[in-house]
C-alpha cells in the first residue's frame, strides 16, 4: 500500500523486470504518437529564412520575426526574398567583429522587443549559438529569443529511478508548478533544464537535481550519461531543433525528493508500467519527456525488438539534427 511522505507520494511498486517485458504495453503505436507530436508542422520548414551569422547559417527565421530585425538595420542585414532563399545576418561590422560585440548589439535589440511584446518569458540566461555542440558560438543570445532565432538549443534531462531487491523498477514523477508559464501543471522529469552557456552538461545536471528537487551534489554526481534525443518543431514562436542529454540516476530506495526552487508542485513514485501507460495513453506528460521516458523503457528492456515499430521507434527518437 502506498504511504505518505511530505510533498511526495510513493506509490506501489511493479512487476518484476523481466515480467514487464512481456505485460508493459503490447503495442508501440502510442510511443510513435509521441514522437509525432514533438515533430509538428514541418510543412512550414520552406517558409523560413536562414540566420548566418560570420559565413555560417546557424537558424531559422519565421516571416514575422525577419520583419521585426529589419526595424534595427544597424545591428541586422537583410537580403533577398522571406524563405529559404534570403538570409538574415548581422550589420557587416559586427558580423566581422568579436563575440562579445555581436552579443552586446543584439541583446539590445531583443531587450527592445521584449518592450514590444514580442519576446516573452524572459529568463536572463544565455544560450550559445553554433552550428553544433561543440562549435565555439558566433554568438550568445537570451534563451527567450532562441526559438525566435530557431536556433539549436540543448538542455539536459534526468531519469529518477529505483530498483527494489525483486528487480521492480519505479520512476520518480515531478507535476510541474501551475504558475509556470510554459507546460503548467504537467508531469515531468524529477529533474531537467536547458544548458545555457558556460556550464558543461554534467555540471547542469547536479545544479537542476539540487535546485529541483533537493538531490545533494554527491547524490547526483552519480548520474549516468546514456545518451540524446533530437526532435525538430515549428511553433508559433518559430523553430526548435532541439537535443537533449539524457542521465539516469538510481536512487536508494528511501530517498525521497522535495521540491526547492518552486517549479514542481510535487514528486510521485510510480510503477514503471504506470509511466510507460501515461506515456502510451495520455498526453499528461511534457512533451519532450515522453522521448525521454521512451528512451528509458528501450534501454531497460520494457521495450524489446520482438514489438513491432521496434526499430521505428528507435530511430525516431533521434529524428533531428543530433550534432
Amino acid at each position: 500500500s502506498s504511504r505518505i511522505v511530505p510533498r511526495a507520494t510513493l506509490a506501489t511498486a511493479p512487476n518484476s523486470a523481466k515480467d514487464m517485458q512481456k505485460t508493459l504495453i503490447p503495442s508501440l503505436e502510442g510511443f510513435l504518437k509521441r514522437v509525432d507530436e514533438n515533430n509538428t508542422n514541418l510543412g512550414e520548414l520552406p517558409t523560413l529564412t536562414p540566420f548566418v551569422v560570420a559565413g555560417k547559417t546557424v537558424g531559422q527565421l519565421k516571416p514575422k520575426f525577419v520583419e521585426h530585425l529589419a526595424q534595427y538595420p544597424d545591428v541586422f542585414s537583410i537580403s533577398g526574398p522571406t524563405g529559404p532563399q534570403g538570409r538574415v545576418s548581422l550589420a557587416a561590422k559586427l558580423d566581422g567583429g568579436s563575440v562579445e560585440a555581436r552579443t552586446e548589439a543584439v541583446g539590445k535589440v531583443l531587450a527592445a522587443l521584449k518592450d514590444k511584446g514580442v519576446i516573452t518569458g524572459w529568463r536572463d540566461e544565455l544560450y550559445p549559438v553554433t552550428q553544433s555542440f561543440y562549435d565555439q558560438p558566433v554568438l550568445l543570445v537570451e534563451r527567450a529569443a532562441a526559438t525566435h532565432f530557431g536556433i539549436k538549443a540543448y538542455g539536459i534531462h534526468v531519469n529518477g529511478y529505483v530498483v527494489d531487491g525483486e528487480g521492480r523498477y519505479s520512476l520518480w514523477v515531478a507535476r510541474r508548478s501551475k504558475t509556470k508559464p510554459n507546460w503548467p501543471g504537467k508531469l515531468d522529469h524529477i529533474a531537467a533544464g536547458g544548458q545555457p552557456h558556460g556550464l558543461s552538461p554534467r555540471d547542469n545536471v547536479v545544479k537542476e537535481c539540487e535546485e529541483e528537487a533537493s538531490i545533494p551534489p554527491d547524490l547526483a554526481a552519480t548520474a549516468q550519461p546514456v545518451g540524446a534525443i533530437s526532435y525538430m518543431t515549428v511553433s508559433a514562436t518559430g523553430l526548435k531543433p532541439d537535443v537533449i542529454f539524457c542521465y539516469d540516476i538510481r536512487l536508494p530506495a528511501d530517498f525521497v525528493p522535495k521540491p526547492l526552487d518552486g517549479e514542481v508542485e510535487e514528486f510521485q513514485l510510480w510503477p514503471v508500467e504506470k509511466v510507460a501507460h501515461t506515456v502510451a495513453h495520455t498526453t499528461e506528460f511534457k512533451t519532450n519527456c515522453n522521448l525521454v521516458i521512451t528512451d528509458f523503457l528501450i534501454r531497460h528492456g520494457f521495450i524489446t525488438p520482438e514489438q513491432p515499430g521496434y526499430l521505428t521507434l528507435l530511430a525516431r527518437l533521434r529524428a533531428g539534427d543530433c550534432s
